[in-house]
């Protein structure tokens, strides 16, 4: 089980990844913004703006998943239940919660409920 320190710990690196994913976003709004103000002279313009716009969209919905995933990891060092898997209940190990702080499932349910998500995608 992680230390209270090594908590402290994550909890800031989860803070800090926080304010980077809003500057991105931001940053990914202000770029589609920019991209609709751009002057369309032929259809190649055309499809070059919609790609790049899309990709935007793309880049900014992955950081408002991941934003929302570190938003329940600090709701749940919060509560006191931060570090124990949402399927199985046991203790995530604290290298996993380095690498992924965000980190709802121990690896094994992680496993599970990624093998669970593509046979629903089947």
């Amino acid at each position: 089980m992680a230390s209270e320190r090594q908590i402290e710990d994550l909890k800031i690196l989860l803070e800090e990844k926080k304010e980077q994913i809003l500057s991105n976003i931001n940053g990914s709004r202000n770029n589609i913004d920019e991209l609709k103000g751009q002057e369309i002279n032929d259809d190649l313009d055309y499809a070059e703006l919609v790609s790049d716009s899309f990709t935007e969209g793309m880049i900014a919905n992955h950081q408002l998943d991941e934003l929302e995933q570190i938003e329940a990891a600090l709701k749940r060092i919060k509560d006191g239940d931060y570090g124990n898997c949402d399927m199985c209940g046991i203790t995530i190990p604290i290298g996993r919660l380095k690498a992924k702080p965000f980190a709802r499932y121990c690896t094994e349910c992680r496993q599970a409920y990624e093998n669970e998500q593509s046979k629903k995608s089947s």
